[in-house]
This record gives structure tokens, C-alpha cells and sequence, in this order.
């Protein structure tokens, strides 16, 4: 997995850099987009993700409104996490439902 985002990472600065700066746009943001990552998939986050984001937000990770397919990945992967110590502590769901 690291290797994938080493190889995202490369290719977005790579495309920033011949676009002449930070801006969106090009081949890597769709393929992001269909794997995804990108600001429509924030749309379809529930509460606990955004507050997932809100902690590595606080915490030093940067902006989190356009985070990458792997990003969002390891965000769920966090929240289910969450969801089961959640449910082995108490015996119940966690009240905020899953997306």
C-alpha cells in the first residue's frame, strides 16, 4: 500500500509541477476520483470519518477536504476499527451508522 501512494504522490507532484503549480485538474485527479478519493467522495463520509478527518486534521495531517483513494481507505479502515473496540467494550453498535 505504501508503494501505491509513493507512486500517487510522485505522479500528482510530477503533474503539478508540468501544470505549473498546485492546481486541479488532469489525468491523476480522475483516475483518483474513479477510485474514490477526491472532494465528491468527502460528500458521502459519514460523522465518524469526518471526525476521523477533524483529529488528523488537528493533529498535523493537513487539510483533509480532497484526500486521495488511499487516504480514504485508511480513514475507514480507522473508523471500522473504531467501530469494533467500540462494539467489543460495550456489546453494542455504535450509534452513528455506517456508510
Amino acid at each position: 500500500m505504501d508503494s501505491l501512494k509513493k507512486v500517487f504522490n510522485q505522479s500528482s507532484n510530477s503533474n503539478e509541477q508540468a501544470a505549473g503549480g498546485g492546481g486541479s485538474g488532469g489525468m491523476m485527479d480522475k483516475i483518483n476520483s474513479s477510485l474514490g478519493g477526491g472532494p465528491s467522495s468527502e460528500k458521502n463520509e459519514d460523522f465518524l470519518d469526518k471526525g476521523v478527518d477533524f483529529v488528523q486534521q488537528r493533529m498535523g495531517g493537513g487539510q483533509q477536504s480532497n484526500e486521495s483513494a488511499i487516504e480514504q481507505a485508511k480513514d475507514e479502515q480507522i473508523s471500522d476499527a473504531i467501530r469494533a473496540q467500540y462494539k467489543s467494550a460495550t456489546g453494542k453498535d455504535f450509534p452513528i451508522a455506517d456508510k
